[in-house]
């Protein structure tokens, strides 16, 4: 190829990557706890290939709660190149920290997170990685060397003198002496790394850590190793913040049992997105990879809160893509609409029971539900096959009445049923089709509860 038209393509990516890049959030600072004199920072996402990392960090972010002291969490540091699966977009934003051009598209990420590193409240910081290998002391094969990563506690020396903390070596030792009681498997140990920065490492000295130690933080890297399946690193990770807090004396109470089999089922399943308010609101468990005429904002914008900040949509030519880190988890093919604010209930008549349901709901139906008229509201259920009468409301339909290819799940069990008022979008309702009842818990029996 032409070297020009290669520099030409070149640039094209690049503004486009730029263009991309201004669509997406800036990272999130999510404070837990009381804000004092004892406060854990926390990141995650600095190298967008490391989902282990910021995996762990966004559930400390949504699934713990801080009873005593102060955590703060940045889940999503390098949020472009979370979505873009790769460890910088814009080179590693892990070695500029030394220095950085103003005209680095990285520059006003890097200002920031060291305003929050340099504020005298927080007094620990740990940035989470996922390493290559398993870090050993001595050489054993390719996989198992002192050049690896995975599987290790980073300091940038034994200590820093510091009035909290600085016992550098002695915190990284309680460590992994931690996680290493908790281990899935004896191969997975972990030891203390002490990458001695000051004594001549170029690389590291460009380092989030070692800035931190400049400005006299006491600050740790926690690495897992990429070897590992992602629920397995977010294990370890885990681990780590937890004896982190406990060293602190931070009291936490966590919303789920820390075992792999369980941590994967919160990390693959426990996620949800919201649009317009709540007036739409998705399970993203074995959600449809998409999801067809997608009432959208007339002008094209798009509102949403996700369940975990690791979560985004992002405008694709016609399509949106939802993303959940460094997944596409559907892609939404959109039917614009004006958006009606009005209507914030609707009665159903649920297998018998008539209940007052929330725009957003999703309901539990074992046989068949009928949506009651309402004066002026237009009533659509996407997949119905009767298409006699425009406005569905008032018939009672079964499972049977849908065609299964119009669910939003791929196990074909979960339908949209749509509101209109004025040719204007009102809310969504939800309707699960589930044969025993019995095995849906009484929180979600609650069909007036938002997903």
């Amino acid at each position: 190829m032409n070297l020009g038209i290669l520099k030409l393509f070149s640039f094209i990516f690049f503004i486009f990557s730029i263009s991309l890049f201004a669509n997406i959030q800036n990272f999130d600072l999510i404070k837990k706890g009381e804000t004092d004199n004892n406060t854990l920072l926390i990141v995650g996402g600095i190298q967008g290939d490391e989902p282990g990392g910021f995996m762990a960090a966004s559930l400390i972010a949504t699934h713990y709660e801080i009873n005593k002291g102060s955590v703060w969490v940045i889940p999503n540091l390098n949020f472009y190149s979370i979505i873009k699966r790769g460890r910088g977009a814009f080179g590693d934003m892990n070695r500029k920290f030394a220095s950085i051009s103003s005209q680095d598209p990285d520059y006003n990420t890097i200002q920031r997170i060291k305003e929050y590193m340099s504020n005298d409240k927080v007094k620990l910081i740990l940035n989470l990685h996922d390493g290559s290998g398993f870090y050993r002391k001595k050489h054993i094969d390719s996989i198992h060397s002192p050049h690896k990563w995975g599987q290790s506690s980073i300091i940038d020396q034994s200590y820093l003198n510091i009035e909290k903390y600085g016992n550098l070596e002695e915190i990284s030792s309680q460590v992994c002496e931690y996680i290493n009681n908790k281990l899935i498997r004896q191969r997975d140990y972990y030891s203390v790394k002490n990458t001695k920065t000051r004594l001549g490492d170029k690389e590291m000295e460009k380092t989030l850590t070692y800035y931190a130690i400049n400005i006299g933080k006491a600050a740790f890297g926690n690495e897992a190793s990429k070897e590992l399946p992602l629920h397995e690193r977010t294990y370890y990770h885990l681990l780590a913040i937890e004896k982190y807090m406990q060293i602190m004396n931070i009291d936490y109470k966590r919303k789920f049992e820390l075992t792999p089999i369980v941590l994967k089922d919160v990390i693959d399943n426990d996620i949800s997105i919201s649009f317009y308010d709540d007036k739409i609101k998705l399970p993203l468990r074995e959600i449809r990879n998409s999801l067809n005429y997608f009432p959208i904002k007339k002008d094209g914008s798009i509102e949403f809160v996700g369940s975990n900040p690791l979560m985004t949509v992002i405008k694709d030519g016609n399509l949106y893509n939802i993303h959940y880190g460094n997944r596409r988890v559907s892609r939404l093919s959109p039917d614009y609409f004006e958006i009606n604010h009005e209507l914030k209930n609707v009665d159903i008549n649920i297998d018998g029971e008539i209940k007052e349901i929330e725009m957003g709901s999703l309901i539990y139906v074992k046989d068949d539900f009928l949506v009651k008229p309402k004066e002026d509201i237009r009533v659509n259920v996407i997949g119905y096959v009767n298409k006699s009468q425009k406005n569905e409301a008032g018939l009672k339909i079964s499972k049977t009445n849908i065609l299964k290819r119009y669910s939003i799940d791929k196990k074909g069990k979960i339908y949209r049923v749509e509101f209109y008022k004025d040719e204007k979008f009102a809310g969504m309702v939800l309707v699960k089709f589930i044969d025993d009842l019995s095995i849906v818990s009484n929180s979600e029996k609650d069909t007036t509860k938002k997903l």
